[in-house]
C-alpha cells in the first residue's frame, strides 16, 4: 500500500497503515436525515487499510455502482497500542493526530444490503472509500469536545459539525472500541459524520477542514 500517514508539516509518520474503525450514526441529526433510529450505543464497523487514499491531487469515485455519498468526519490516528479498558490518560497518550477525512458510501448499494439484513462492507470498503488528509499533531488540540469539521463542495458549505454534538465523545468512544478489539499504531478512527450528507460527483471541487487547524482542497477525478 503506497499511502503513508503524515502531519501537516509534511513529516512522515512511520506507522504501518492499519485498519479504519468507523462509528455509525454518531450525530443524532445525521441519523434522522437518513431515517435511521438514533442508536443507544456506538455502532462499529471496519474499513480495511487498503481503501485509504490521500486527499492530495484529487481522488476518484466509482461511476458504475450508483450514488456515492460523502461523509465528512474527524479522523483520529492511534500512535500507541490500546486494548481492553484503557483509562482516559492512556487514551489521550495514544492519540497521535487528528485530521479531516471523507468516509465514502455507495448509498444505493448500502440501501439494498440493509433491506436484506446483509453486512455493509461492499458499500463502505471499496478502493478509495476513505479519503484522508494529513494530521494535526494530537497535542495541538486541547479540547477534544470542541473540534470543528467542515466540508465545502463547489463553493457551498454542505457539512459543518463539531465534536460537541457527538453522541459518543472521542475518549469514551475509543474506550468502547478497545472493549471489543485492540487498536494498534497506524489504526485510524473515523468518529462519525454530522448532518448534510449527499451525493458526490466527478468534477466536484472539495474543501475539507478541521476548523481552525487545517484545510485541504481537492477534486473528484
Amino acid at each position: 500500500m503506497s499511502y503513508q500517514h503524515q502531519y501537516v508539516d509534511g513529516t512522515r509518520i512511520h506507522f504501518q497503515l492499519g485498519k479504519v474503525v468507523c462509528i455509525g450514526r454518531n450525530y443524532a441529526e445525521h441519523a434522522k436525515e437518513l431515517n435511521n433510529p438514533v442508536p443507544t450505543e456506538p455502532i462499529l464497523f471496519i474499513k480495511p487499510g487498503s481503501c485509504v487514499v490521500a486527499v492530495d491531487d484529487g481522488f476518484s469515485i466509482p461511476e458504475d455502482r450508483g450514488s456515492v455519498h460523502y461523509e465528512a468526519e474527524i479522523a483520529v490516528l492511534i500512535g500507541k497500542p490500546l486494548s481492553r479498558t484503557p483509562n482516559e490518560e492512556e487514551v489521550l497518550d495514544a492519540i497521535s493526530g487528528f485530521a479531516p477525512a471523507l468516509d465514502l458510501t455507495l448509498r444505493d448499494v448500502q440501501a439494498k444490503l440493509k433491506e436484506k439484513g446483509y453486512p455493509w462492507e461492499i458499500a463502505k470498503s471499496f478502493d478509495g472509500a476513505c479519503v484522508l488528509a494529513p494530521f494535526v499533531q494530537g497535542d495541538a488540540i486541547a479540547d477534544l469536545t470542541d473540534i470543528g469539521i467542515r466540508l465545502t463542495i463547489n463553493g457551498a458549505v454542505r457539512q459543518d459539525g463539531n465534536s460537541s454534538d457527538m453522541l459518543n465523545p472521542i475518549v469514551p468512544m475509543i474506550q468502547h472500541i478497545c472493549g471489543h478489539f485492540s487498536l494498534q499504531p497506524g489504526d485510524v478512527i473515523l468518529t462519525g459524520t454530522p448532518v448534510g450528507v449527499g451525493p458526490l460527483n466527478k468534477g466536484d471541487e472539495v474543501e475539507l477542514e478541521l476548523v481552525g487547524h487545517s484545510s485541504f482542497t481537492s477534486k473528484v477525478c
